[in-house]
């Protein structure tokens, strides 16, 4: 599979030829929602896409772990993590447009 990477420089050339504005107006759009989703990811809230999915911040607790070459005992500290969950479109697109449910 190959490791391609989609930039922020190639999705604001996609918002320049899909919507027609100028390169910096895209680039400035393109800022503003991510810089929005950051903010609201930050603040603690969920954030919704319809029909591509929704992020989240989930709270983790402390719990012990183990280092792999010691085998000591290492506390790990409660910290809070990014969630990702694509919706059942983004799921069936993904998967050549097979839906996101068990046959």
């Amino acid at each position: 599979m190959p490791a391609n990477t989609i930039t922020r420089s190639q999705l604001c050339e996609a918002v320049y030829q899909e919507v027609g504005l100028s390169r910096n107006e895209s680039a400035d759009i393109l800022e503003m929602v991510l810089d929005e989703l950051s903010g609201a990811l930050s603040r603690g809230e969920t954030v919704k896409i319809s029909s591509f999915g929704s992020f989240s911040v989930r709270k983790k607790g402390q719990r012990v772990g183990r280092n792999p070459k010691t085998g000591d005992e290492v506390p790990i500290l409660p910290r809070q993590v990014l969630v990702f969950r694509p919706s059942q479109l983004l799921k069936g697109r993904v998967n050549g447009g097979r839906s996101g449910g068990a046959s």
